[in-house]
């Protein structure tokens, strides 16, 4: 009997591979649909020497860029030229501090999500001096100055780090322009 399920579950797999069979080759050209054509028409002459998985992510692309709006089309290419200028070395240190980034436990990510947003909404020129100073540190500075602003954190009563994160929340929200 249970030879006989293995025979039914081997048989129903192979007529549902025949039906619809994986392709080890990736996505065709010819399997794009008209925009993803346009939007891919760079990439057309090498598109058959391009590896299966650059394939599929390139179509998975395309697709998501049909539903983008143009404002989202224009930031995405920004980034992309912004990308591109980037020298290969910049591009694997990017690439690493991701990597990272995305080792980190959630809560970690969220917390760096929302500092990198609050320093966004800072004008561009308190930006640039914040910029100025975190470069001009040494390594060694920059250590003693997290690690002065992490024991102060710790220093506070949870009363006073409430106080703290709502002041900031303000902030962020344009309640406190200083």
């Amino acid at each position: 009997m249970t030879q006989t399920k293995w025979m039914l579950a081997g048989l129903l797999a192979a007529t549902l591979l025949a039906a619809h069979p994986v392709k080890a080759e990736g996505v065709d050209w010819e399997a794009l649909d008209s925009q993803q054509q346009q939007v891919l028409a760079p990439l057309k002459d090498s598109w058959d020497q391009l590896p299966a998985a650059r394939r599929e992510k390139l179509q998975r692309g395309a697709a998501h860029w049909k539903d983008m709006s143009p404002e989202q089309r224009d930031k995405a290419r920004h980034r992309f030229q912004r990308w591109q200028s980037l020298t290969p070395e910049q591009r694997d240190k990017l690439r690493e501090r991701y990597r990272r980034f995305k080792a980190l436990p959630p809560e970690q990510q969220d917390r760096l999500r929302k500092r990198r947003d609050w320093f966004q909404q800072l004008p561009a020129d308190k930006r640039k001096a914040l910029r100025e100073k975190w470069q001009g540190m040494s390594p060694e500075e920059r250590r003693t100055f997290r690690e002065k602003r992490r024991q102060r954190w710790e220093s506070l009563s949870p009363e006073q780090r409430s106080r703290m994160k709502q002041h900031w929340r303000q902030r962020q929200n344009g309640g406190d322009k200083r």
